[in-house]
């Protein structure tokens, strides 16, 4: 009996190191910001939500005044996102231009919001910028002023 006992009370033991946010107890007492974080954090899980950019993409070409879509993946979203608020940026090279909001305030889960193409100087190295739960940005296309 006394062989079995100290494995398995190793094991408990390795289980409750491993997994604190199981045995951790708040205090009745205990109030603040910290508890309520603490308490929200082991109760609701939320997922960054990071999908593809789908249009446009490399070899795409927009033209300045247009109406154009961008379009992303949203076949495989988490169940619960952290920021569900979108918006969509211009960025140029290395750079993303946040006085060139292209789209706000709209529903990550949307997939897809139409945008006029910025009066911006002509160029192949531009890319959309999609934030909300996260930010990503499309493969490089160009803008061009030719009408």
């Amino acid at each position: 009996m006394r062989i079995w006992n100290r494995p398995i009370l190793g094991v408990v033991a390795l289980a409750a190191a491993a997994m604190p946010s199981l045995l951790a107890t708040v205090p009745a007492q205990a109030t603040g910001p910290a508890v309520a974080t603490h308490s929200t954090e082991r109760t609701s899980r939320r997922d960054v939500f990071v999908p593809r950019i789908l249009s446009p993409r490399a070899g795409t070409v927009w033209r300045t005044g247009e109406r154009v879509d961008v379009t992303w993946d949203v076949s495989d979203p988490p169940t619960q996102i952290t920021n569900r608020t979108g918006l969509i940026a211009l960025r140029v090279g290395d750079v993303t231009l946040l006085d060139r909001i292209l789209a706000s305030d709209f529903d990550i889960l949307l997939g897809r919001v139409e945008v006029t193409v910025p009066d911006v100087p002509p160029g192949d190295d531009y890319r959309v910028v999609l934030s909300g739960d996260s930010g990503n940005w499309s493969e490089p296309f160009t803008i061009t002023s030719d009408g």
